[in-house]
């Protein structure tokens, strides 16, 4: 709202208000809230002069307190606090010293109230859209005691409105959407405006709404605030989005009001209102006759000025291919027309093709009548090619007898040049399909002939690959199929079908079948099997066996007596000869073992072996040698385990003559020989206490021989070994005549110097068990964990 008008406004109000303040105390209140005459305390002003006491006493009682209910004007800002209204009570007479109190909402910050009068003031700039009213309370009390001379009573101070604030959308801007081709008078969407005043007061709420931008296409309705259509066939491919500016203005509209705007973008949605239309009517395109099946030949397309779904198309061949050659589909992505061949093209038998195309919408408006469609004409030229040769067919199915000669002619495969020249074509086997090389071909007619013989039983079929290639352009190669079935002929003589071994009882009975013998053969008869057993002919008179046959090809070999013992025989062999029904006949020799068994009574084989009749106690070889196996295992159990007992119980401590310390000598000289092993004495140096201080030298020439010193005194128990290195280092170095013999010397003693003595126990008399630790733990942190190993070393023997 312009900032001159707003005070304007504020100036007119507060001129009302002046008049209003101005004629209050002239004006007759209706009181709110007191109490009758008779009921207050201290009594009231007396009635008018002139009436009588029965007048008196028939008037209306009148209330204590006189005022309205109280308003006040929001947004006022004048230079002093604006007057309320002013509080009255009748006891506020003569020199009756009374005072005004006020508490409740905002009594004190808010609004003020003069003690002796009873005026009320407002003391700041009050919104009624931050509150609306104010509940207060007044009480008449006593100006020197505060005594109460009155109840307190409740009244409501009410802030009054005026226009100052300007219609609002909240909701804005707004986005709306309507089919395009939309009629008059449709609704686009509603807008809504809120006003902060008071709407039960005056105008200052009350909105009208309008349209600023926008027309001609859209229209406001002015109370709805609802946008319609308001121009006729609005097409969404001319233009696609409007924006529209809407007004919302207070005071119904009328001028001083204030007013608030939004925005609309309204956006045209497609509807399918235009045809699909090729670019060209006529297409032309030229294909070679050697393109393969689902290859594209060519492409169209039709273009729609709608959008998305109604924008899609599907085509269609609808005249020109009635061989079925061609197919037309839809690119998803692109829109276009692909033409793909669907069966080969062939130079020689047609060399155009016109066709007729259409393009159909998929989506069609339920009014519009129908899908809508275009047409354009596609005229396909046939391009001539090298065409490979070509088979009369795919397969070939050939048949050729096992055994046949070498060169034995089995079919032949016939290709031709499919081009107007007819080039010559050559035939070849591909080896890859025939890795045993078991047949060739001619090169010029393709007959195909038998290189080695072949063998229905290891192979029934061969499957070979025939290729035939053009004269003048070995390029142009094509390939067949040839499937050989191998025929059956008798070449296979039957035998039995697995080696069968029979068991015959000794107590069996004379005519007992033993076993049931049947044949297979290799052979694959077109008549089917049929097998003749007989015995050779020296057995035909057997006296232990005769067959039967059971007339299903297979035959029952019998025993003829029940005297078969093991002891006399344990195995018998039986010769059969088995002949087929092919022509000619073949027949093979085959024989069947049959063993001598010791049975139950109810006839079930228990053992065949000699051995296991003639064990006395009844077991078998097996059981014996499983338990002279066990037997020799626990022999060798017990031989290692003494073995181990007797190691075990060996002292580990090494006896004297075994000592081979002496025996170790290390050198670094070359050519010393035995001379280096003389070098020196370590026993010397293991017993010092046996030698009287004369150590001779062995690490040089035996003709020099040196007495020790008059001045050289032994340490204790003779020898001293420190002084002792220190002389024959010093002999040494001052000897010219040595010669410079490396040599080490490795001594083995350990010194008489150190405080805590020898700790070896080698030389000890006491064994360890005589021995006590503890002295090793008072030798400082160095020994303690020695100390500590000793000491578990007892426990551990004590244990």
């Amino acid at each position: 709202m312009p900032k001159r008008s707003k005070e304007m406004l504020v100036d007119l109000w507060t001129s009302l208000l002046l008049v209003w303040i101005t004629c209050a105390p002239c004006v007759s209140m209706t009181p709110l809230i007191g109490q009758s005459k008779s009921t207050q305390t201290g009594g009231s002003t007396a009635a008018a002069s002139g009436l009588g006491e029965g007048q008196r006493l028939l008037s209306r009682a009148k209330r204590g307190w006189v005022w309205n209910q109280m308003f006040v004007l929001e947004e006022f800002s004048g230079p002093d606090p604006i007057l309320v209204g002013r509080l009255h009570t009748d006891l506020d007479v003569g020199g009756k010293r009374i005072k005004y109190v006020l508490a409740g909402e905002g009594a004190g910050t808010i609004f003020a109230i003069n003690e002796l009068t009873g005026d009320i003031h407002a003391m700041k700039r009050l919104d009624r859209e931050e509150k609306a009213e104010y509940t207060l309370t007044a009480q008449v009390v006593n100006a020197d005691t505060d005594e109460p001379l009155e109840p307190p009573s409740e009244f409501i101070i009410k802030v009054q409105d005026i226009n100052d604030n300007p219609p609002q959308f909240i909701e804005g801007p707004y986005r709306a959407s309507i089919p395009e081709m939309s009629a008059v008078g449709t609704p686009v969407t509603r807008v809504t405006a809120t006003d902060a005043d008071d709407p039960v007061y005056g105008n200052s709420a009350k909105l009208v709404y309008s349209i600023l931008e926008g027309q001609p296409y859209f229209s406001v309705d002015p109370n709805s605030a609802t946008i319609k259509i308001a121009l006729h066939e609005m097409d969404r491919e001319m233009r696609e989005e409007y924006l529209v500016v809407i007004q919302a203005k207070d005071m119904g509209g009328h001028m001083g009001g204030l007013s608030g705007t939004t925005t609309v973008t309204v956006t045209l949605t497609d509807i399918n209102d235009n045809p699909p239309k090729f670019s060209k009517s006529l297409y032309d395109f030229v294909i070679p006759e050697d393109l393969p099946i689902g290859k594209t030949g060519g492409k169209v397309k039709a273009n729609d000025r709608d959008i998305g779904d109604n924008a899609k198309s599907t085509y269609n061949i609808i005249e020109g291919d009635d061989r079925g050659v061609f197919e037309i589909a839809t690119d998803a992505q692109t829109q276009e027309g692909i033409l793909r061949l669907k069966k080969p093209l062939d130079f020689e038998s047609k060399k155009t093709y016109t066709l007729k195309v259409e393009a159909t919408n998929i989506v069609f408006e339920p009014n519009g009548g129908g899908p809508f469609k275009d047409t354009a004409t596609v005229k396909i030229v046939v391009e001539d090619s090298d065409e490979p040769p070509i088979f009369t067919k795919p397969v070939y199915l050939l048949e050729v007898n096992e055994n046949a000669p070498v060169n034995t002619a089995i079919g032949t495969v016939n290709g031709r040049d499919p081009d107007a020249s007819g080039s010559l074509v050559r035939y070849s086997i591909d080896r890859h399909t025939d890795l045993e090389r078991q047949f060739n071909i001619n090169v010029d007619d393709g007959k195909i002939t038998l290189a080695k013989p072949l063998d229905r039983e290891t192979d029934l079929w061969h499957n070979i690959t025939v290729t035939a290639t053009e004269v003048r352009n070995h390029s142009q190669i094509s390939r067949a199929i040839v499937a050989i079935r191998v025929m059956d002929i008798n070449d296979n003589a039957p035998e039995f079908a697995t080696e069968y071994e029979a068991f015959l009882c000794e107590n069996g009975k004379p005519g007992q079948v033993i076993q049931t013998v049947s044949a297979v053969d290799k052979d694959d008869p077109i008549q089917g099997h049929y097998f003749d057993y007989r015995l050779v002919p020296e057995m035909l008179n057997n006296p232990n066996f005769t067959i039967k046959n059971n007339a299903d090809n297979s035959i029952s070999v019998l025993a003829k007596h029940d005297t078969f013992r093991r002891q006399k025989q344990e195995m018998y062999f039986l010769p059969i000869i088995v002949t087929d029904n092919g022509n000619p006949a073949m027949s093979s020799t085959n024989t069947l073992t049959i063993r001598v068994c010791g049975c139950s009574k109810d006839g079930i084989v228990q053992s065949c072996n000699v051995e296991a009749y003639v064990l006395p106690i009844g077991l078998s070889m097996g059981a014996l040698i499983a338990i002279l196996a066990c037997i020799i295992l626990l022999l060798v159990i017990v031989v290692l385990f003494v073995t181990l007992r007797r190691h075990k119980n060996e002292p580990l401590i090494i006896k004297d003559d075994e000592d081979v310390r002496e025996n170790i000598i290390r050198y670094d000289d070359e050519g010393g020989g035995e001379e280096d092993t003389e070098a020196f004495d370590i026993a010397t140096l293991q017993n010092p206490d046996g030698i009287n201080g004369y150590l001779p030298r062995k690490d040089i020439k035996p003709d020099l021989q040196f007495m020790p010193r008059a001045g050289q005194h032994s340490g204790p128990n003779g020898v001293d070994v420190d002084e002792f290195i220190n002389v024959r280092l010093h002999e040494a170095d001052n000897d010219p005549t040595a010669p410079p013999y490396d040599s080490i010397q490795i001594y083995g003693y350990e010194g008489r110097g150190s405080m805590a003595g020898s700790l070896s126990s080698l030389e000890t008399a006491s064994s360890d068990s005589d021995q006590n630790y503890d002295y090793l733990r008072e030798w400082g942190p160095r020994f303690r964990r020695l100390g500590e190993l000793y000491a578990v070393g007892e426990s551990d023997r004590e244990t």
